[in-house]
């Protein structure tokens, strides 16, 4: 799913170099590189603020800490996601609510999320699944009728934009996740919180380093969230290659629209924009996943399921409030999706090896 040892040796090289750069300054934890690398990634989701954290959790969390959360403030957000994302709402002290999907697309449904809202509503947190991001004109919207904030979870649509503007910049903020597996990931754990207002920077500032303002001064109970200068600077160095590994992924799924034709596998709609989507995950679905899957793996082609598991099934989130009309298009996406290879490294040879074998099956 992931070939990260077929990637240009040119960028390895330049990987090395930044290593090597880092070591010999002697400075490790929070220094200029990462400075630099807030800059950089500033610029490209047009937001005056960035604040690297040590994973993309923890910037789901302190961007919730940043919002003084009382404890019965409610979240909504959606079931069909990692498991961060409801795990950051709770350890924020905050109560998280869970709606339906949109099947087409395997998004929040706007109208689910609808029905969740409640008095005790603080926000929705909107997680722009698989690498898209759709409808934030309906989201803003909502969002100002019910005088609620819109947050964003980033973790797997780095560089995807709407009408030009960025994930990330809609909401009062968004979270990245640079986990190696992401669009642009470190060689580790790394995340970020962007955002355009100052106030909710300044706090998070604070938060990611122990509550502390100034050396030895804490006003508030933060975390140990702190991004190392090895994992800023490499990825500031991969930075440089995520255009052109985001266009090889649109490419890729281009070909999956075009020439996947099979009546047992279904397609998730096709954005009406490229910009929409950078296909951190390509996924189908079908009724007959267990049998594809093997079928494929047969063929020398990796799958996996993101998720197998909805998160209201989930033992410590069983008695999470949800949809008043339940969760039933969460629970089939989650029977029936299946993610196929949609890597930047994949050739147009295996490309044409994927799609020979779903068409064959």
């Amino acid at each position: 799913m992931n070939d990260f040892a077929a990637e240009p040796e040119a960028l390895i090289q330049q990987e090395i170099k930044a290593v090597e750069k880092v070591l010999r300054s002697g400075w490790y934890v929070l220094g200029p590189e990462v400075k630099n690398f807030e800059k950089l990634w500033a610029e490209r989701c047009q937001v005056p603020h960035v604040v690297g954290v040590a994973n993309g959790m923890e910037a789901l969390e302190i961007g919730l800490l940043s919002l003084n959360l009382q404890p019965q403030d409610e979240i909504i957000t959606t079931s069909m996601t990692a498991f961060a994302t409801v795990l950051a709402i709770v350890r924020a002290g905050a109560v998280p609510v869970l709606a339906d999907i949109d099947p087409q697309t395997g998004l929040l449904d706007p109208n689910s999320v609808e029905r969740c809202i409640s008095s005790k509503t603080k926000a929705i947190l909107l997680v722009h699944l698989y690498g898209q991001i759709r409808q934030m004109d309906r989201w803003q919207s909502l969002c100002q009728n019910y005088n609620i904030l819109l947050l964003e979870d980033c973790a797997q649509c780095h560089l995807a934009t709407w009408k030009g503007q960025a994930a990330g910049s809609f909401g009062l903020w968004g979270a990245y996740s640079f986990y190696p597996t992401k669009n642009l990931g470190a060689i580790g754990d790394a995340g970020a919180l962007v955002t355009s207002d100052e106030a909710i920077a300044q706090s998070a500032i604070i938060l990611r380093n122990y509550g502390q303002s100034e050396r030895y001064h804490h006003p508030e109970l933060g975390l140990n969230s702190r991004l190392d200068e090895l994992q800023a600077v490499l990825l500031s160095v991969r930075l440089k290659w995520l255009d052109d590994f985001t266009h090889r992924r649109r490419e890729i799924a281009k070909r999956y629209f075009q020439e996947i034709s099979n009546p047992k596998i279904t397609l998730l709609t096709r954005p009406k924009s490229e910009e929409n989507h950078v296909y951190h995950l390509f996924v189908i679905t079908t009724q007959d996943r267990n049998f594809l899957s093997s079928y494929l793996e047969k063929n020398q082609i990796n799958t996996l399921i993101h998720y197998p598991i909805p998160i209201h099934y989930q033992k410590p989130c069983l008695q999470i409030k949800t949809d008043s009309q339940g969760l039933k298009k969460v629970e089939s996406h989650a029977d029936t999706c299946l993610s196929i290879p949609c890597h930047p490294q994949m050739s147009d040879q295996q490309v044409s090896q994927v799609i020979e074998a779903i068409n064959g099956y």
